[in-house]
């Protein structure tokens, strides 16, 4: 553990507080979701590191269903966007309507917000609309605000975005761009279910309405574990090697290995490192640990990765994927 940095008292009780919490909120998602564990954890390390996270999958695999259960969980006001060609970026941060004062019989311009003034913002379907309506989530991504008509307007805490993408079907959708990709921490992908899982799914789905969820975490409990991972210290070890296996993945990089060089034409930027460190340290506190390590970094770097390292020619003539480039790549970052 670093000096001068160290878990204080209160916060080895918020560790203990929040492995009480997590086995809550995994007991009421799977009252409705079957399966699908480590996409659950890694939505809640994305949750306590304040980030948003991109879920890739085919229709049908419950993504909706897992989120609007994850904010009824954490009783997190939740809102749904259902991006379509036709979507305007004012229908996502909101107008402003002409208004009658009924007191002084004026009319006058008033803010109608949108539905991103939310705390759990899904974006279905994202890559349905065109870039610029995609880019109205930009400022509320990174800054936590919107500006409409030159005025600015906070938004709340927490805020969090996960948007979803048909990885299968591309008629008529828009690539999202490489400056809106970076600002998801994770791009999780949501595979099929096991045949078992998917026998109980079937009966559950066809024997009457959905369970109900009972709230298990209050929204100033969550935002004390996001502080709480804000404070867990990262060895120079973790953070020396997020870096190094970020910088990496650039075939610029006097340091990164041939077979990068070889195969991948744009590599990740400065925010993959940062959010490597931030995710390791909630996957630390997230299991109860209040100093994350190398492994921590390993087990979530295919995820902060896989949609910021863009292969090349090479390697789609080879049929490698960016996922197959990352996994070789934390394989050779372990004899560093």
């Amino acid at each position: 553990m670093e000096a001068g940095r160290k878990i204080e008292f209160d916060d080895v009780e918020l560790l203990q507080r929040l492995g009480a919490a997590r086995i809550d909120i995994e007991r009421e998602i799977g009252r409705r979701i079957i399966g699908q564990r480590e996409v659950i954890e890694k939505l809640l390390i994305t949750l306590l590191a304040d980030g948003h996270a991109l879920l890739v999958g085919v229709p049908g695999l419950a993504k909706t269903l897992l989120v609007s259960t994850l904010a009824e969980a954490i009783d997190l006001k939740f809102s749904r966007i259902q991006f379509t060609p036709d979507l305007m970026p004012s229908d996502i941060t909101g107008t402003e309507v002409l208004q009658d004062d009924q007191t002084t019989g004026r009319r006058q311009f008033e803010f109608v917000r949108g539905p991103i003034f939310a705390d759990v913002i899904l974006a279905d379907e994202i890559n349905r609309t065109p870039p610029k309506t995609q880019a109205a989530l930009l400022q509320a991504m990174q800054e936590g605000e919107v500006t409409v008509a030159s005025e600015t307007f906070q938004l709340g805490r927490p805020f969090f975005v996960l948007a979803t993408q048909n990885p299968i079907e591309q008629e008529g959708t828009y690539p999202l761009p490489e400056a809106q990709l970076d600002r998801f921490m994770f791009e999780l992908r949501i595979g099929y279910p096991s045949a078992k899982e998917e026998a109980v799914i079937a009966d559950i789905t066809s024997s009457g309405p959905a369970a109900s969820i009972e709230s298990v975490l209050s929204v100033e409990d969550l935002l004390q574990f996001q502080g709480l991972v804000q404070r867990v210290p990262a060895p120079p070890s973790v953070v020396e090697y997020a870096v190094r296996i970020a910088r990496a993945t650039r075939p610029g990089e006097d340091g990164a290995p041939d077979f990068i060089k070889r195969m991948v034409s744009w590599g990740a930027g400065p925010r993959a490192s940062q959010h490597a460190v931030l995710a390791a340290k909630a996957r630390a506190a997230l299991g109860g640990r209040p100093v994350p390590n190398l492994d921590d970094v390993r087990a979530i770097a295919p995820d902060v990765l896989r949609h910021r390292v863009v292969p090349g020619f090479e390697a789609e003539a080879e049929g490698r994927t960016a996922d197959d480039i990352v996994a070789e790549l934390i394989e050779h970052s372990r004899s560093w």
